[in-house]
């Protein structure tokens, strides 16, 4: 078997007009991080390669004369120097859980940052984007078991609580989906949209039924696979010790015996991830530690977009 690559995510110095993670990671705060990408990609909307979404996922229409001049908002002015009317004022928002893998195997990182960093960074990419929509944002950490949860609300402050959780780094050891995944699952009583951010190395049998019971609580479950790129393509060269980062065993290993046979091993379990994501109706995307933050955020608008047209549908039957 050839070298296993990205399904569904190209690299970043493939991609004109994006931020190269690296270049992102060297910013401290995870909010400038956040706005630089979701100001970037609101930015570049029109001449990405996901133009045609701009119309209908904006909450906004430009300002023409004689529209009422109370509907300006005038932060959006602030950041762009351009009037905007808000739309769809009596449609209800998203609502929207972050579900971030805390456990330690979300430490490895051969880009000098983890895939922890990343996958922190890429949850308050979400969060400050579907913030700045007004749609109700929430998080849980989780491990072997649930580290942090906030709900779901959209209020002055509530961004801040979820970016102070998300700047703790990881402190979770091994991780075990069914629990935390089930402990959440029990919480949810109203639908929404779940965002599942994890490497997802963990076993298949255990994923299935994790990933199971979100889909059974009738949530739209949205998963992000984040992998370090070594992970993928195992370019190791120099014989050396490697550690389990979750059980911390230690094994001596030659990279050039086992490349191999841990390629082909690594691409069956990546296949098999994203048939169950596909068998449970689940949305699944690859995100390598080197693929720009931006391309996560074309599914939030999706998602939104198909929010808003249930939300039609519902209104105009109470309506009948």
């Amino acid at each position: 078997m050839g070298r296993v690559e990205p399904s569904s995510s190209p690299h970043a110095e493939q991609i004109a007009g994006f931020i190269d993670p690296a270049t992102l990671m060297h910013l401290k705060s995870l909010e400038m991080r956040a706005k630089h990408v979701v100001e970037g990609f609101m930015t570049g909307l029109n001449r990405s390669p996901y133009h045609g979404f701009s119309v209908e996922f904006t909450e906004y229409r430009q300002y023409t004369q004689g529209d009422d001049l109370r509907h300006l908002d005038w932060k959006l002015f602030a950041r762009s120097d351009r009037y905007y009317i808000k739309r769809f004022e009596d449609e209800t928002n998203l609502r929207c859980l972050l579900l971030l893998d805390d456990s330690r195997s979300m430490n490895f990182g051969s880009r000098g940052y983890s895939k922890s960093e990343y996958a922190r960074t890429l949850a308050a990419t979400l969060g400050y984007f579907l913030n700045t929509q007004r749609d109700a944002v929430g998080l849980a950490k989780f491990s072997s078991e649930i580290d942090d949860f906030i709900p779901p609300r959209y209020r002055v402050g509530h961004l801040r609580r979820i970016l102070v959780s998300l700047e703790r780094e990881a402190i979770g050891t091994s991780t075990h989906l069914s629990k935390p995944l089930e402990q959440i699952a029990e919480r949810l009583n109203k639908r929404g949209v779940l965002v599942l951010i994890s490497d997802l190395l963990a076993p298949l049998e255990m994923l299935e039924l994790s990933l199971g019971a979100l889909a059974a609580r009738g949530q739209e479950v949205v998963v992000f696979h984040v992998l370090d790129p070594e992970e993928l393509r195992f370019e190791f060269t120099a014989p050396e010790m490697f550690e389990d980062l979750e059980s911390q065993d230690r094994l001596y290993v030659d990279p050039a015996a086992i490349r191999t046979e841990y390629l082909k091993r690594f691409g069956k379990h990546l296949e098999a991830v994203e048939a169950i994501c596909n068998r449970l109706g689940l949305t699944y995307h690859r995100m390598p530690t080197d693929s720009p933050l931006e391309l996560a955020l074309p599914e939030i608008v999706r998602v939104r977009m198909q929010s808003r047209g249930n939300s039609r549908t519902r209104i105009a039957r109470r309506g009948r």
